[in-house]
């Protein structure tokens, strides 16, 4: 499913306790980021994404790694995954937000946020490696 400005996030797709099942398990790639119409995906290859069961995030290409903190819970009806590294700029710092999940399987996990000053929506994607 291919994210667009007028994908339906009014309906529950998952709870919290199946995102925490789905991203603790495996290593993870982003495969999108889109922030405001803009494809910035190039910014994360080579980047592999752990989601620890203690709420530890770590994103690592071999030589770099940046570690933050995840979680997940559900506000205002939206289940959200919330990523936040410690990274204060760069492209680790663009993709720390309070996410809404928009689908989800077993591999794949789509997340879309809307800002809260602007308006601008980003789109970020995670697939299993």
């Amino acid at each position: 499913m291919a994210c667009t400005d007028e994908d339906d996030t009014s309906n529950q797709v998952s709870n919290p306790t199946e995102i925490t099942s789905t991203v603790t398990d495996g290593v993870w790639l982003v495969t999108l980021y889109k922030e405001d119409a803009v494809v910035q995906t190039d910014n994360y290859v080579g980047y592999s994404f752990t989601f620890g069961s203690d709420g530890v995030l770590s994103a690592t290409n071999g030589v770099t790694t940046q570690t933050g903190d995840w979680s997940t819970y559900i506000d205002s009806g939206y289940t959200k995954l919330d990523i936040m590294f410690t990274a204060i700029d760069g492209p680790f710092e663009e993709i720390s937000e309070d996410w809404n999940v928009i689908s989800k399987t077993a591999t794949k996990i789509e997340l879309k946020h809307v800002s809260g000053g602007d308006g601008s929506i980003d789109y970020l994607t995670f697939e299993k490696d």
